[in-house]
Parts: C-alpha cells; structure tokens; sequence
C-alpha cells in the first residue's frame, strides 16, 4: 500500500509523524535540487539571452543590462545556494532549510516579473512573440528543475505567470490571458504532481534499502551466530554464489567456488573413484526433480574427518518460467548427530559394562526369531547369572562388585562371534543371542565355555575373587515361538542350573514349565495360608541322653492345604525364603510357640528354628522381646536353632543381632553342625548354648563309620570345653541311643523318643513328665 503524502510537509509548512521519514525525505528533496541546480542555471541563461536579443532594437542598453544583470545574479545565487547545501552525505534536513528555498522561487519570479510588466505591452508583435516564448521556456524549465523543491516552483510560478497573465488583461488580449493562466495551472499541477512522485518514489527506495538492509544484517547475524550457509546453484548445478562460511567449512578459498560442479563440492575426494554415499545419490535425485526439499542429510569427508550437513533449498525461475537453479541453506549438524547417537546409545547399551542392555537384547532376540521363522532355521536364548556375586557386593562393596561384572564382560565379550550378542540384563545377570543355533552342539560348547571363562579367578584390588555362572539354554522354535516365551523358557532352565547348585548349563525341558507353575501356585496358596490357619506346629521331645526325661520339645511348622493336603517343610520353606515370606511366618511360629511353651505345668524349654533372612533384619531382637513379653515366657526357655548359613554373609548384622538375642537371656544353638564351612570358625562369632550333631552323622556311627565316631567325639570334647550341651539328631533306635550315650552326647532326638506331635498330645507329655522332667534338666 502507498504511503499517504501529507500536502503540507511536502511543501515544508509542517513536520508530521507518519509512515513517511520526513527528515530524510527533506534531505532528499535538497540533494535533488542540488543535482539540478546547473541545469536550473542554464534555463534561465538560455532564456534570458533570448530575451535579451527580442528586446534589443525596443530597450535602451542601460536598462537592459540591468534587467539582464539582476536575472543572471538571481540565477547563480540560487545555484551557488543548491550547490552549497551542507554536506552532500548527510542524511536529514529541518523544516526551516525547505522553507528557505521559498525565498529562491520568490527571487527568480520577481526577476523574470518585470519582463513582461515592463515590456509586454510596448513590444512590437515579433518582440513579443519573442518575450512570450522566453517566459514560456523559463517557466516550464523553472517547473521541471525546481519540481523537487515544491515551495520555491510554485512561488516562482505564481510570480511570474501572474505578471504575465495581469499584462495580457490590460493589453486587451482576453483570450491569451485565459491560455496563460492554464498554462500556470498546468506547470503548478505538474510541478506538484512531480514533487510528490519524488516524494512516494523516494520513500519506496528508502524501504527497500531499509529492508535489504534488514536482511543483510540477519543474515549476516544467521551466519556469523552459527554453523549455517547459504548458497545458490544455477540450472547446470554450478555454484553461482555461496557464503564465506561454505567455503571455510570445505577448507577451500572463498572465491573457488563460484562455477564449480555443486556435488563435487560435497563429494570430496570420492568424485575422482566414483564411490559416492547413498545420501549423496538421494540428493542428486532430489536436484534432478527440481522440486524443493528440506532437511536432508549429507555425510562430508573434509580432511579425513566424517562431518554431517543437513540440507534445504528451493528451486529458483528466471522472469520467463524457466528453471534456472537452486537457493538453499546448509546447516552442520554433526555434534547434533553426535548427541543423538550418544542418547541412542545410552537407551540401548549398558553404561556400566558397555555390553548391550535389557532392551537391545529383546530387540535382538525378536530380530532372530524373525530371522529364524523366516527361513526355518533355529535360534537360542541364554540366560547367565553370577554364582556367589553377592558375597562379593556384600563383603567388598558395590564398587568393587561393579569392577567385577566390567570385568566379566570383558571376559564374555571375548567369547562371542557374529553370529551372537551378548548383553547385560541388569545386577548380575547376562544374557546371550545366538542368532543361528542349528548346530546345537555348538550353542552348547557357548554355554560350557561361559561357565568355564567366568569361573577363572579374578585378581582386583589386591582380592583374588572366584564366582562363577549358571546358564539357562533355550532353543527356538522348540522352547517358545515368541521372545517373551522364550526368555521365560531360559529362566526356567536357568532356575534349574541354580537348584543343582550353579556352575552348570540346563537346557529348557517341558516338564520344568510344569514345575515352575505347581510353585508358582504353592507361592499363592502360601501367601494365604498364615491368614486362613492352615499351618499348625508339631512339638518333637527333647530328651536327656542318658536318662531319657524330658527337656524340652522342638516347633516345627506344618502345612495342610484344604486341596494340596499335607506339604511337606522341604518344598515350602525353600519357597517361603524365596518369595521372601519366611519374615511372617517365622514371626508367627515365634509368637505361637512362646505362647505354648508359657502354658506348659513344667519349665520345658521350646527350640525354634530361625532362618538366615530374619536373622539378618535388624529389628529381629525386637520381634523376639516382643514375644516373650506378650506370652510372659522366661527368655531361658527359649532356644534358637540357627545354621551355618547365617555366617556366609560375613560383614552383616546377623552377629550382631545374635548378641542382642543373647542379651535378652535367650538361648542359641547351632544346628546341623559339621555340614557347612568351617564349621568350627563359626563357635568363635558367637557365644552358643548348644550344639545339634546333624543325623547323618549319628546313622554313619551306628553303623560303625570311624570318620562319623571320630567326629562326634571330636564335637563332644569341644562343646565340653566350651560349656556347651550337644544334641544328636535323628536317633531312632535304641542302638544308636546307646551309642550316642557312649559318646558323651548330652541330649537326645528322634523318633526313638517321640515323632513330631500335635499340640494337644505335646501338652499330654508335659503334664506327666513335669516332675520327672524337672529332675533331668541338665
């Protein structure tokens, strides 16, 4: 849209504030007169020498001078006046400096004034036609050079051409009067029209420079601010123009570039062998179609370094519609990439091991089976944990577990060909694919190999550290035709590897689905089977070995499932760890033993077996103080039976939560000794009351095994040295009561003496032996 051209600030009698920069306008307008000013000089030469000569044979000399000198003197003012306006570069000029220029018009137009005033009337008809056709000319060229100075044209023109118009009235000549006057009229409108077409042309120039202006500083901003360049090519894809910046990022000179092939600017050193990217190939198509295009990578080798451009552009027409290039903007976007690598990277590797993650190796594994399915082939699944990794973490500490497992992956990653990936599931948990197993043999000889690589001794820290593995094997499509189905089937046969005590592979047998879900109902059943009273304890006696009363009873915890019947302790309480149930219901048996053993008519001690899991919480102590106040038991009634077990995680709280026990006048013993590690060490952690000699021991001396006879001795002395009682298992003859007697054990146990037995009958037992009893207390 024009601007709107304010009358008044045209001709100088205001200054407004609009569209228009009138200050710069004004300055324009003076620098146009400027440029006109000789011009300007030479009309009015020109005319007033032909006027002059007209006049010549009707005027005296004298006067005509005169009137000749004042004409050129006010002309060469006024150019000497345009030709000094200040300083040709300034760029704005006042209200007042446009008004001035009304005193050049007014000046001139008084000048050229007596012309017709003086010898209009009295000039013969040749000398007028003459002064008639000067006066014209002066004042059309006085219209077309002072047009940009509308104030002092029109003060000119209304001057001049109103002395011409007034002569011609009073001369009689109505008729030139009136062609006079539209003549005025027709230079006025067309120096006004001119003024203001000046005026609209001049501001257009002015935005546009402004807005070039503009955009030669964005872009020079867009580029100096980042790794970004523009270029153009023409219809043959030679560069036409390009920034400093493409250059500078191809490591050439800036003025190299013009004419030169635009793909064999990004093709690089791969233009003489021909071997171009696929990316390169993508953008020639994506020029040869001559359509525009955004964001297309191209990978540039500059100075053997691997850098990533990211690509834009437009196709370009000349004025007839004919293609004549491209006009795009490239961008670096190397780091960019670098970055997006990096966090794809992190989402599918592990940061620890640097193997592949949980993620990656599902990715895998659907890969293969995909793979697998597709051509009727096989693949494999394996799944490896770490024997004995937690002892590590617990006795060395988290670091040195971590050291550990970067350790083991690279020991793993050795061990693996194309034809694997092997990654890192979390904690100690790895897993491998192998994505052709058709030779099951091989996939196997893998497994052994793990187990046998990961076993090796690892020296870290000034530790030599021995783990080892137990790997879980899965064959598709045999073992599962879905990647889920498949990790499940591995686990089970991994869980399998473990149960036989690690260091081995198993592979996956249906029956071990089978297995996986009776326990995962039993786990079900178990979670219920405190709340609904499905568990009750038996009370096995506790005798005096070489009288036979009473001492106590044993609790050992049974279960009878509404539907499973009876099952028996060595498959739920190996679930009930495992699930990590055993805290509940050992708090259970504890609170209801004690409050048995406190109804009891006779002070018989009760033996509870404690597991590793609660010993090693923290607020166990308290749990035990709580039950025997709520029952009222005396805490030296109480024994806990603990194993060997509790001892392997050494740097724990179990010993601690031991002495607390102790400290509360509990009693502790030691079960099933000599079957562990270094059994004897343990009797040195804490300060025991009793010592239970495992029942194989007891059935191997009754047959007469020496080591057995030697051992028990052996544990005999010992708990006599230390002020210790000795418990002998499993006696269910009276041959190996005999024998255990012989050998010095203090108390006895086993069917010989008394089965598990129910509460009621366990009571029965109590009322008629307590005097008997109360006698035989050791």
């Amino acid at each position: 849209m024009k601007p709107r051209v304010d009358t008044r600030a045209l001709l100088g009698l205001s200054d407004p504030s609009d569209a228009i920069d009138w200050p710069r306008m004004r300055a324009a307008q003076l620098q146009a007169g400027r440029r006109t000013a000789l011009l300007f000089f030479s009309a009015h030469v020109g005319a007033a020498a032909l006027a002059a000569l007209a006049l010549a044979p009707l005027a005296s000399p004298g006067i005509l001078f005169c009137w000749m000198a004042l004409v050129l003197g006010s002309s060469a003012w006024v150019t000497l006046r345009r030709l000094g306006w200040r300083d040709r570069h300034l760029l704005t000029a006042t209200v007042a400096e446009i008004r001035r220029t009304a005193a050049e018009g007014i000046v001139m137009g008084l000048a050229w004034a007596i012309l017709p005033l003086a010898f209009g009337a009295t000039a013969t008809a040749r000398a007028s036609l003459d002064i008639w056709a000067a006066t014209t000319i002066v004042l059309i060229a006085s219209g077309m050079t002072m047009a940009v100075l509308p104030l002092a044209s029109l003060s000119f023109t209304a001057l001049l051409g109103g002395a011409c118009i007034a002569t011609l009235v009073m001369a009689g000549a109505p008729f030139l009067a009136a062609a006079a006057a539209f003549l005025v009229l027709l230079v006025s409108f067309g120096s006004f029209t001119r003024a203001r077409a000046l005026v609209l042309l001049r501001a257009n120039q002015m935005a546009l420079a402004e807005r070039d202006q503009t955009v030669s500083l964005l872009l020079r901003e867009f580029e100096d601010a980042g790794s970004d360049w523009l270029w153009e090519i023409d219809a043959q894809r030679r560069v036409v123009r390009a920034s400093p910046r493409l250059a500078a990022s191809l490591g050439l000179e800036p003025g190299t570039l013009g004419g030169m092939p635009f793909l064999q600017l990004l093709a690089g050193p791969a233009w003489e062998t021909g071997r171009f990217t696929a990316e390169l190939h993508d953008l020639a198509d994506k020029l040869k179609s001559r359509e525009p295009f955004a964001d297309v990578p191209i990978p540039i080798d500059i100075e053997g370094e691997r850098r990533w451009w990211q690509m834009s552009a437009s196709p370009k027409f000349d004025e007839r519609g004919a293609f004549a290039g491209f006009r795009g903007v490239s961008s670096d976007v190397t780091e960019q990439r670098r970055a997006t690598e990096q966090i794809h990277r992190m989402a599918r590797f592990d940061t620890l091991t640097g193997l592949p993650n949980r993620l990656h190796i599902n990715e895998a594994l659907a890969t293969a089976l995909a793979e697998a399915d597709k051509w009727g082939a096989r693949c494999a699944f394996m799944m490896i944990d770490l024997d004995r990794f937690k002892a590590v973490n617990d006795t060395l500490g988290h670091p040195v577990g971590d050291r550990l497992l970067q350790r083991v992956a690279r020991r793993l990653r050795g061990l693996v060909s194309d034809n694997e990936m092997i990654g890192r599931l979390g904690g100690d948990e790895f897993a491998v694919v192998v994505r052709d197993a058709r030779d099951t043999a091989r996939v196997e000889a893998l497994a052994q190999s793990i187990i046998d690589t990961i076993s090796r001794p690892y020296e870290l820290d000034q530790h030599t550290l021995y783990i080892g593995a137990s790997v879980g094997l899965a064959l598709a499509p045999r073992d599962g035709r879905t990647a889920e189905t498949l990790v499940r089937s591995a686990d089970l046969a991994l869980y399998r590897s473990k149960d036989k005590g690690g260091g081995v592979f198993h592979a996956y047998e249906p029956q071990l689905h089978v297995a996986a879900e009776e326990r995962r109902v039993l786990e079900i059943a178990l979670r219920a089977a405190v709340e609904q009273g499905q568990m009750q304890l038996a009370y096995q006696p506790v005798v005096n070995a070489r009288t036979g009363g009473l001492l106590g009873f044993e609790a050992l915890l049974r279960w009878t499932h509404p539907e499973l019947g009876s099952v028996p302790p060595s498959k739920f309480i190996p679930l009930a760890e495992e699930a990590r149930l055993i805290g509940a219901i050992g708090e259970w048996v504890l609170r209801t033993a004690c409050h048995e053993a406190a109804s009891w008519e006779m002070p018989a001690r009760i033996a509870i077996n404690v597991s590793s899991e609660q010993l090693h919480n923290p607020t166990f102590a308290t749990l035990v103080a709580q039950a025997l106040a709520a029952s009222g038991l005396d805490p030296d009634r109480l024994e806990l039976e603990v194993t060997e077990s509790v001892f392997l995680r050494e740097g724990t709280a179990a010993i601690s939560v031991l002495e607390q026990i102790l400290d509360l006048g509990v009693r502790l013993s030691l079960d099933d000794f000599g079957t562990g590690y270094s059994s004897l060490g343990y009797l040195a952690h804490t300060r025991f009351n009793a010592i239970k000699i495992d029942r194989s021991f007891v059935q191997n001396a009754a047959r007469g095994t020496r080591e057995a006879i030697a051992i028990i001795r052996a544990v005999v002395a010992l708990a006599e040295s230390l002020g210790m009682a000795t418990t002998a298992e499993g006696v269910e003859t009276e041959q190996e009561h005999e024998m255990v007697q012989a050998l010095g054990c203090t108390r006895a146990q086993g069917y010989y003496f008394g089965r598990p037995l129910p509460v009621h009958e366990a009571r029965m037992i109590v009322s008629r032996n307590g005097n008997e009893t109360t006698r035989a207390r050791a």
